[in-house]
């Protein structure tokens, strides 16, 4: 079974797309097999709990006047750790 990053791309903009967690996925192969999962599975996600030193990103928003911190930010309605780690 092979799906293009643009099916599933479509999938997700339609909202049809299965998406499950890694942790998810040995039980949804057990339970359909490799092809069974591969064709209801259209992304499976990763993560860990904390924020990881070596990924991240820099934004500079500049500076507001009066200054302001953010204390709870969300990029694409995804919430974002802000600060060092």
């Amino acid at each position: 079974m092979h799906k293009s990053i643009e099916q599933i791309n479509e999938r997700i903009r339609d909202g049809s797309a299965r998406v499950v967690t890694a942790e998810e996925m040995p039980g949804l192969v057990d339970e359909l097999g490799e092809e069974g999962a591969l064709k209801e599975v259209d992304v499976v996600t990763t993560g860990t709990f904390g924020a990881m030193c070596s990924s991240g990103a820099f934004l500079n928003f500049g500076h507001s006047e009066p200054p302001i911190r953010m204390e709870r930010i969300w990029l694409n309605d995804v919430e974002a750790y802000g600060g060092l780690a």
